[in-house]
């Protein structure tokens, strides 16, 4: 965002205030692709969610498509 911003108007300043953890909106999306790539999201999730996510990966083994495999483009 503060680069399209910047983009279109070099003169905007852009300041960042980055809340606690505790205070944060973690998406379901940023969990899911995280446990997709077998990364660990036990601070994230409570402890059955997390159980749950590995072994529903576990069960797609390599037919897994919940991380994208393309990208958007400029």
């Amino acid at each position: 965002m503060a680069l399209a911003n910047k983009r279109l108007d070099p003169d905007i300043d852009v300041i960042a205030l980055i809340t606690d953890e505790q205070h944060t909106f973690l998406s379901s999306s940023t969990v899911r692709e995280i446990a997709a790539l077998d990364g660990d999201v036990s601070s994230m999730v409570p402890d059955f969610v997390q159980r749950a996510l590995k072994a529903k990966f576990k069960d797609l083994g390599d037919n897994q498509t919940v991380v994208p495999t393309s990208s958007l483009k400029d």
